[in-house]
This record gives C-alpha cells, structure tokens and sequence, in this order.
C-alpha cells in the first residue's frame, strides 16, 4: 500500500480545491439568482448540476485514493464503482442537455458537458480495473482522471458564469 501513499499530496491538492470549487458554484448559483433572470430547472439540470457532480466526484476520489484501504482490490472496487455511476451519471447528463429548451448548446457545450466527463469516468473505470495487475501506470491514470474531473469541473463553472453574465447583460437592454 506504500504505491497509495506516495499519491497522497497529489489527492490532497485535487480534493481540497474540487471542494473549495464546490463552495464558490454554490455562489454562482446565488449569482444567477441575484439577477432574477428565471432559468428553467431542466438547463440547471443539465448544465450547473453536472458541474458539481463532477467536482464532487474529484473530491470522493481523492477521498477514496486517501483512504487506508487494506488492499488494492478494494481500492480498485471503490474506484469502479465511482467510475461506473459517473458514467450513468453521464448518460442523464446527456439526456437531460437533449430535453431542455432553454439553451440549444453548440459542440464546445457538447465535448465539456457530456464527452470528456464521459471518457474520464470510462478511463477511471479501466484504469481501476487495472489498479491490482499494473499499478503503477494504472495509479497515473486515477489521478489523471482526479485532474480531469477538477479540469472539467472548472471549465464548466467558469462557462455557467460567463454565459449568465453575457445573457444577463442582453435581457437589461
């Protein structure tokens, strides 16, 4: 277990801000509000969600690779299944961004919102299935998609602010 050991700065780091992250989305949400501009529960649903979702799901795995676990076969099993509901996770996401009529998203909306959270929890799914036969590369690639997810995360939030900002302006003209 000294392999998980070696990580633990590194999932301190990516924990700590995906959950200071969480916080400052908490804030944008009271932003959007403060603008009293209505926004339908399904856009949220379908793009501010997914974004703590995401964050908070850096912050579990950071969790779960800090956790004294007493083998890596149960570490592998946490992993999985945190890569398996994100990818369940995935396909809501998808699906609920296709059923709201709020916002028609365009391919950048598309690649942030659903693929590349969608292919970060597919690459942490295989990499903990590797984690007991090759862990070394195996770890590399949890903790890539720990950053992936924080990355992810804050493109997303940073996304929601502007386009609230630029389409707050738009309806005060």
């Amino acid at each position: 277990m000294t392999q998980l050991s070696a990580w633990e700065s590194f999932y301190v780091i990516i924990g700590s801000s995906a959950g200071a992250l969480i916080g400052i989305q908490f804030l944008v949400i009271t932003f959007v509000y403060s603008l009293r501009r209505r926004t339908q529960v399904g856009t949220i649903s379908a793009f501010g969600t997914p974004t703590l979702i995401h964050l908070g799901g850096a912050l579990l795995l950071s969790a779960i690779m800090s956790a004294p676990w007493p083998s890596l076969f149960s570490t592998s099993v946490a992993v999985v299944v945190c890569g398996l509901s994100g990818l369940g996770y995935g396909t809501i996401v998808i699906r609920r961004a296709r059923r709201q009529t709020e916002y028609k998203p365009v391919w950048a909306d598309w690649l942030w919102h659903s693929i590349l959270p969608c292919e970060v929890y597919a690459a942490l799914t295989l990499s903990a299935l590797f984690l007991r036969t090759y862990p070394q590369p195996a770890l590399f690639f949890v903790a890539g998609s720990a950053l992936g997810l924080l990355f992810i995360g804050i493109h997303n939030a940073w996304d929601t602010v502007t386009y609230m900002i630029v389409s707050g302006s738009e309806t005060e003209k």
